[in-house]
């Protein structure tokens, strides 16, 4: 973050001094970085106190001042220097039983609050230096995209991108507040759960660049409709200035659409030679790594991407659409993607154990589209460049979250597409009616006995491939996070052929 008293950040964000005179919160600079983990604070840090589902950040207050922390960014008065701001909407005596509930939620919202008021301010100042903002949204494929983006700029000058999947209320402002002034381009990756949650977000850190990748049906359950989603996905491209670019991928025709909905200037990509950056044929390699040749007004190169999947050529011609606007050559752009692996845990990571198990960890998040993906890469793997020497595949799938109405038939279509793929064993992870869809879904496709097995949980399912894997194998495990099979990917990836009991 740039350099700010604390009496500036009190002053930006409207809070109240606690615990420090005026006179030293003029003297006293926020140097370091703004944290809501005590564990990461550092010399001259900000402390977020902010209310958790396991601790409240104001009990840690004084711990992080110990730990250098100049101030403490609170809901109320913590015994040590503090901007107190108070929620807008105190919870009500009346409700006597859900008064604690109403407390902690208000006290969260109002440091999200100023936390969203102190990160516009920094993006605002860093902008009018010249700093280059992007902003990247879409159903799926954010993160990794958002990573690809970060390694095509990373040639001309600092980045700063994201860890992971923060793109909330919380995640966004931080990473806002990890630039500085000798940050060139800061990557925000933009989510949404309800409708003006990405306007939101965008009056947070105005992008000069934004990109869309896709319209699909991730969070279905929330926005009732593909079309609400369109419209939601569709704010990121009307907060860019006309001055700035817009890219869309045009072989979503909602993404295309959102041509009509922009003053930008609107960059198109696409596999077909329509677009203005857009991919010659393309070529899997035996990891299902993405061959191509880059066409663009720059010129032409050739590309060997770093990461598996056939739908990643989306997302790399989005991240080198970015780049090209930033001045890279398309062979810088080439250079870059191909040493670019995911950057981000548990997303399309392929890894081969010593014991010839490839393990494909892309359980981080699942949506519809994100699981026919990762399931076609498996499928391909599997497949192999011998002909005749096909590797057993194994599809470990857990739930997919917030789909709505539709979650019963998005779980039955992807179990039947398990089986069209010809994935030699679906192990279902969890119960429920949703899971039981996908069992009976890839049964109704033809697939019975052992091929389609269904576990209780993540401990049964390692205990089954434990017990069945071969060498040669290839296991992709897929969810969304709620379900918890990280933990499983984690434990196929890190053990050894003598790990097993």
């Amino acid at each position: 973050m740039i350099a700010l008293s604390v009496a500036q950040v009190a002053q930006i964000v409207g809070g109240r001094l606690a615990d420090i005179t005026p006179e030293q919160a003029e003297n006293t600079m926020v140097t370091g970085t703004v944290e809501f983990d005590s564990r990461r604070i550092g010399h001259g840090s900000l402390f977020l106190a902010l209310p958790g589902a396991r601790a409240d950040g104001h009990d840690h207050a004084a711990s992080a001042v110990a730990a250098g922390a100049v101030a403490v960014l609170a809901a109320r008065p913590v015994g040590v220097p503090a901007i107190v701001v108070t929620p807008a909407e105190p919870a009500s005596p009346s409700r006597s039983g859900a008064l604690e509930h109403d407390d902690a939620v208000g006290s969260g919202a109002a440091v999200l609050a100023a936390l969203a008021k102190l990160a516009t301010a920094v993006s605002s100042a860093l902008a009018a230096r010249g700093l280059t903002i992007i902003g990247v949204t879409g159903s799926s494929g954010k993160t990794s995209t958002k990573d690809l983006i970060a390694t095509v700029l990373a040639p001309l000058g600092e980045v700063i991108a994201p860890p992971g999947s923060f793109n909330n209320e919380l995640g966004h402002p931080w990473t806002v507040l990890r630039a500085d002034e000798n940050t060139d381009y800061l990557v925000l990756e933009l989510s949404a759960r309800h409708r003006g949650n990405i306007a939101a977000l965008a009056e947070i850190a105005r992008p000069q660049i934004a990109v869309v990748l896709n319209v699909g049906t991730a969070h279905l359950g929330e926005f009732g409709s593909r079309e609400a989603i369109a419209e939601t996905k569709g704010e990121l491209a009307q907060a860019v200035p006309e001055t700035g670019v817009v890219i869309l991928n045009a072989d979503d025709a909602a993404v295309a659409a959102m041509a009509d909905k922009t003053a930008a200037r609107v960059v198109r990509v696409s596999r077909s030679n329509s677009a203005d950056v857009w991919a010659g044929p393309v070529t899997l390699d035996e990891l299902a790594r993405p061959r191509f040749t880059l066409h663009s007004g720059a010129g032409e190169s050739e590309v060997r991407l770093g990461v598996s999947g056939d739908h990643q050529v989306g997302n790399a011609l989005c991240a080198a659409a970015v780049a090209l606007e930033c001045g890279a050559t398309p062979q810088q752009v080439a250079d870059a993607l191909a040493g670019s692996g995911p950057a981000s845990r548990h997303r399309m990571q392929v890894s081969t154990r010593a014991d010839g198990v490839t393990v494909i960890d892309d359980s981080y998040n699942a949506n519809p589209d994100s699981m026919r993906a990762a399931l076609q890469a498996l499928a391909w793997i599997a497949r192999g460049d011998i002909p005749g020497a096909k590797r057993r595949s194994w599809a470990v799938l857990g739930e997919m979250a917030e789909l709505g109405e539709d979650a019963i038939s998005e779980h039955d279509r992807i179990g039947r597409l398990a089986v069209r793929l010809d994935v030699s064993r679906l192990i279902v992870v969890g119960v429920g009616r949703s899971m039981g869809a996908m069992l009976h879904g890839a049964v109704m496709e033809g697939s019975w006995g052992a091929e389609a097995t269904a576990v209780p949980d993540v401990d049964a399912a390692l205990a089954l491939l434990r017990a069945e894997l071969q060498s040669g194998d290839v296991v992709l495990v897929k969810a969304s996070n709620s379900a918890g099979l990280t933990s499983l990917a984690q434990a196929l990836t890190s053990e050894e052929p003598g790990d097993r009991p």
